[in-house]
């Protein structure tokens, strides 16, 4: 197989690409929710803990997957995440009515873990394969992250009012194995090791050395501070776009716009990152995040769904950054345990502001939160420096 993708690399970006389409659920959970509340007895707040649990065992995922990838290589990974993914989705359709919490167990954490072993399978063979443009690789793949949210959307509408949710759940369960499981196959890293030289430090940080650096440190804080920018209204945004004058038709639509702003952040931001660095490209789109988290609290109409749409793009933009950031300050050996350790910022930064917004009886608290949050981001990314033989 080695030989075959050393022909054609262009192999790999299909099948990250092919596996990310259909793994962004996070993204489309607004249009889970609603469905899965009738059907399982649950409140929105409820409902809401489902998807921040599902978001942070993403992020508790990327470690062992990480680890998984680095030591047995992303075939394995991929198919171990596949297996999880799709299992999880077969056993929250079987969940019974009124024990809908369930789902925390079979839809949070194995669907979660499952893209979490998915997401370095296919990010780290992308960058090595592509070791002269990280940053282009890691967008085009993320790119179908984005377009995944769209893509779910669709496909979840489509099937609900046919087979209802648990019918979706059993069809997603069969299309997920499918689709991801023989991607994974075609995953592999190069038969000579990626060069270090040029494009991070001259050694490779093992987890322990990674986690006495003072960088860790900072762009952890980052990745859980730019959280609460989408993950505090990507699950009501439905109800959100209603209450400021939108009907039900358009909010949906703002669901699958927003992943489009998504995909396009994804492609963009890393490639932009290639010719102007990683940092200067991340403070701009915290800049942006925080400016733009202060407009959505007066957005109506039309304008919740460019300003959503928006927030979106450079939500999903600084988050595409973090693999490549990740291998330019750290190195490649273990670049799947590290990216999963600073991953871990997201699974803090939506717990601990999912069960922040659940004190809100408002929503504009909402608003002020994910703006200083933002702030904040921008505040320890400005702090940021190199590692020895690393750049930004």
């Amino acid at each position: 197989m080695g030989n075959f993708v050393a022909k054609h690399r262009w192999v790999i970006l299909a099948a990250g690409a092919a596996i990310q389409i259909l793994t962004g659920i996070p993204a489309a959970w607004g249009v889970f929710q609603k469905p899965v509340g009738a059907e399982y007895g649950l409140s929105s707040q409820q409902c809401s803990l489902i998807f921040a649990c599902t978001i942070a065992f993403f992020g508790i995922g990327c470690v062992p997957g990480g680890a998984l990838q680095d030591r047995f290589g992303p075939k394995v990974a991929g198919l171990s995440g596949s297996a999880l993914l799709a299992g999880g989705m077969f056993l929250s359709a079987w969940v019974p009515a009124g024990a809908g919490l369930l789902l925390i167990g079979s839809f949070s954490l194995l669907v979660g873990m499952g893209c979490a072993f998915l997401y370095p399978a296919v990010m780290s063979p992308a960058q090595k394969w592509y070791a002269d443009r990280k940053g282009l690789a890691t967008g085009v793949i993320g790119g179908a992250v984005g377009l995944s949210g769209s893509a779910l959307t669709l496909l979840v509408r489509g099937l609900n009012a046919a087979v209802g949710i648990r019918g979706v759940f059993l069809v997603l369960g069969g299309l997920l194995a499918a689709v991801c499981g023989g991607a994974s196959v075609l995953l592999c890293n190069p038969l000579r090791a990626s060069p270090s030289g040029g494009n991070g430090p001259a050694g490779s940080y093992s987890p322990g050395e990674l986690l006495r650096t003072r960088q860790y440190y900072l762009i952890f804080s980052a990745v859980a501070l730019a959280a609460p920018c989408v993950l505090l209204f990507s699950p009501i945004i439905l109800e959100l776009g209603q209450q400021r004058g939108l009907t039900e038709q358009q909010s949906l639509a703002a669901i699958a716009i927003g992943s489009f702003g998504s995909a396009a952040g994804r492609l963009a931001a890393p490639a932009l990152s290639d010719r102007l660095g990683r940092r200067r490209v991340d403070l701009v789109l915290f800049a942006a995040l925080c400016a733009l988290s202060v407009l959505f609290a007066f957005s109506g109409g039309w304008w919740v769904v460019a300003v959503y749409t928006a927030l979106t793009f450079c939500y999903s933009g600084q988050a595409a950054l973090l693999p490549a950031l990740a291998t330019d300050l750290f190195g490649w050996k273990n670049a799947g345990v590290n990216y999963g350790l600073l991953a871990l910022g997201t699974s803090a930064g939506s717990l601990a502001f999912t069960f922040l917004a659940g004190g809100f009886s408002a929503v504009w608290p909402r608003h002020l939160t994910a703006a200083l949050a933002a702030a904040g981001g921008f505040v320890a990314l400005a702090l940021l420096r190199p590692t020895p033989g690393g750049r930004l």
